[in-house]
């Protein structure tokens, strides 16, 4: 068996909205209990947002992990480091190119209509890379940041769709 296997992660980097999320939350949960002395109604109400503080708090907190295992690249997310789901299988029989951003590869692929996932940290240093994916109707562009390992399997398995330059 000559399989080929790579996998990389990346922790997303938290954003404005979700820090004033956060900040909402607890603020709501703070001022719904010093209210609640006076009603029974805020009091329900300050428990549903502590419940909810404690549902999205974990989701705030996102990673993601490719696996690219013989031509077949997954795309796992993983929420407060605990809760993993596959977001996005992909086969590269149907990818069409897979580029860095910005290479003059991907020109050609700037004025369709493609639905983007993006994958990455959103640090402003990573290198991401594009993938331009097709299934019958179904087009998207794929953001992402493969280690250099990642990048030597899918060079080997598929040479003529990553463009490196």
């Amino acid at each position: 068996m000559n399989e080929l296997y790579a996998e990389a992660g990346v922790k997303r980097k938290d954003t404005a909205g979700t820090y004033a999320l956060r900040f909402l939350l607890i603020f709501a949960a703070i001022v719904l209990f010093f209210f609640s002395m006076r009603s029974q109604i805020l009091l329900f109400i300050a428990a549903i947002v502590i419940v909810a503080i404690f549902y999205f708090f974990p989701r705030l907190s996102l990673e993601y992990e490719y696996v690219f295992c013989d031509g077949q690249l997954d795309f796992d997310k993983i929420m407060g480091k605990a809760k993993r789901k596959t977001d996005l299988k992909i086969d590269f029989e149907q990818v069409e190119v897979m580029a860095p951003v910005g290479s003059h590869a991907l020109d050609s692929f700037n004025n369709g209509k493609y639905a983007v996932k993006d994958y990455t940290s959103r640090d402003k240093n990573a290198k991401p890379y594009v993938i331009i994916y097709r299934q019958g109707e179904k087009s998207l562009r794929i953001l992402f940041e493969p280690n250099e390992k990642m990048l030597s399997c899918i060079k080997m398995k598929h040479p003529r769709k990553l463009v490196q330059y």
